[in-house]
């Protein structure tokens, strides 16, 4: 029985596993070093209404981007490229991580604070 819920278990965390390791996570705090050395394209996936709100520093939107991403991103493909929307809890990034990777990306990584970490850990936002 104990052999039984243990792969039950196994079996539904798996695919939370597998999803949360898709794409790297990137710390508050090297995102800022990155962004103030200029080493990082960041793209928020949280919509429009929420860019103009507050948006973390050199951001693009994707959602005015997504289109003519291959335009706005480095023409070196080990850049370093960070997606993020609202929270932990939000997966919109992948969006953006996803259709970087497609363009040949191999540096995505993903802020998984999202804008309410970065707003609670009073950093500054752009509007």
């Amino acid at each position: 029985m104990k052999k039984i819920l243990t792969t039950l278990f196994a079996l539904s965390v798996a695919p939370i596993v597998m999803f949360a390791g898709e794409f790297p996570d990137i710390s508050i705090a090297e995102l800022k070093k990155a962004i103030a050395e200029k080493k990082v394209v960041v793209v928020d996936v949280n919509g429009s209404e929420s860019y103009k709100s507050g948006h973390i520093p050199t951001a693009l939107n994707f959602a005015e981007v997504q289109g003519d991403l291959a335009s706005v991103l480095p023409k070196e493909k080990d850049a370093l490229v960070v997606a993020y929307c609202g929270g932990p809890s939000c997966n919109a990034y992948t969006r953006a991580a996803n259709a970087a990777t497609k363009l040949g990306y191999t540096n995505v990584k993903h802020l998984s604070a999202g804008i309410s970490g970065w707003v609670l850990a009073k950093e500054q936002t752009e509007k």
